[in-house]
Order: C-alpha cells, then sequence, then structure tokens
C-alpha cells in the first residue's frame, strides 16, 4: 500500500475516533501515534496534516459537504461517510499540491473499503459537485 494511500486510512480512523468521542482532535492524534510506532514520519506526517487540517477548517468544510450533499443532514450520515468527505474536501480546497482526481479516487476507494455499498457512489457524487463548483471557482 502506498504511504499517502495508508495515511489517509490513518487519518480516517483517526477523524472517526475525534467524531465518536469528542475529544481535541491533537490528543486522538497523540493517542493514535502511540499504539502506531511502526508508521514512518512521511505517513505520520500526512495522516496528522489531514486530521488537524480537518480540524482547523472544520466549519468550513462540513458546511461545504452539507451544500453539496443534496437531502442529507451532516448529522444523519454514516460516520464513515463523514469523515472520509471531511478529509478529501479538506485535500480539494486546501491542499494544492494534490491534483483533484487522485483525492477524489483515493476517497471513494476509501469509502467503499471501510463504508457501506453506497458510500463509493455517494462520497463520489459530494466530491465531484465540490470540486466542479468551489475548487474550480464554479
Amino acid at each position: 500500500m502506498r504511504n499517502r494511500t495508508k495515511a489517509r486510512e490513518y487519518a480516517l480512523q483517526i477523524l472517526y475516533a475525534v467524531d465518536i468521542t469528542g475529544d481535541d482532535p491533537r490528543d486522538c492524534v497523540d493517542r493514535f501515534w502511540e499504539g502506531n510506532e511502526e508508521s514512518s514520519a512521511e505517513v505520520k506526517k500526512f495522516a496528522s496534516g489531514l486530521v488537524l487540517g480537518v480540524s482547523d477548517n472544520k466549519k468550513e468544510i462540513d458546511r461545504m459537504i452539507a451544500k453539496y450533499a443534496t437531502n442529507w443532514k451532516l448529522d444523519r450520515m454514516a460516520v464513515i461517510d463523514r469523515n472520509v468527505l471531511r478529509f478529501a474536501a479538506y485535500e480539494l480546497l486546501y491542499v494544492k499540491d494534490i491534483p483533484p482526481k487522485v483525492a477524489i479516487n483515493e476517497a471513494i476507494d476509501i469509502a467503499k473499503k471501510f463504508g457501506g455499498p453506497d458510500s463509493g457512489k455517494f462520497v463520489n457524487g459530494v466530491l465531484d459537485k465540490i470540486n466542479k463548483t468551489e475548487r474550480e471557482g464554479g
């Protein structure tokens, strides 16, 4: 598995913990790495950056997801889907060195792996709208 793919999966796990426990994201990041010391510095840096980036921009990211997740309230979404959307939206909107296609495809694959039967399609639809409308200035 590629380092960034692994980092995205770790970011999902940490964001899930933050979402469920309500704990401070930095505390969740620290606790997570205590149990995963074998991870490379590159993986830790990228995953932690995603989590803290989502945390720092959560209000705007959640507003964007809610805007494009037609007929879905954020708190009614599956926790996995919501957090995959969060880190992928963060990548689309704030991380300029990652091509949008890569961010979207990685998110879809992770949603399919960890989410429900329709998670991939749902994540694809929302991220595609965010990318076409917000990222491209449409």
